[in-house]
């Protein structure tokens, strides 16, 4: 048992290293063009929650949660002010978009970079942000199916 846990840690471990290689390779033409982007934690967040929830919901029986029930009962009630809070984030970057337009953040950038980097920032925030919102109830039915089975047939 000692050293299921200890490699399943170290699984965790190295998927928590991939996130945050794929948060730099995500952010790195935005911080390459502009000087600064007042939504990065939004993005963070985003991309990080998407990455993570993800992973547990392909990937359940190989974290260190898959036979702990009252941590998944409590991780699938978070899920619901989770979606909420993605919901708003994600509003939040959208309706400031289009009050202010984009020449607060990309005017000082030449005309073809900036049409191409307010492009990359559009689609890169909605595809991660509503992935993130989508994720969410997933992970919940999926960490629900998870507690029955494992509770009916002791599988994850």
């Amino acid at each position: 048992m000692e050293k299921r846990f200890s490699l399943l840690l170290a699984l965790e471990l190295l998927w928590w290293v991939i996130t945050a290689g794929i948060v730099l390779i995500v952010l790195y033409p935005i911080h390459k063009a502009m000087n600064v982007w007042i939504f990065e934690r939004y993005n963070i967040f985003f991309v990080v929650t998407l990455v993570t929830l993800t992973r547990y919901t392909f990937l359940l029986k190989h974290t260190l949660i898959a036979k702990r029930q009252v941590f998944k009962i409590v991780i699938m009630l978070a899920m619901f002010p989770l979606v909420f809070m993605l919901v708003d984030n994600l509003h939040n970057f959208m309706v400031s978009i289009e009050n202010y337009t984009w020449d607060p953040l990309t005017g000082h950038l030449p005309p073809a970079q900036k049409k191409s980097i307010e492009s990359y920032l559009w689609v890169e925030m909605l595809f991660f942000g509503a992935g993130s919102i989508f994720a969410a109830p997933v992970l919940a039915v999926r960490l629900f199916m998870s507690v029955w089975r494992t509770r009916n047939y002791g599988t994850v």
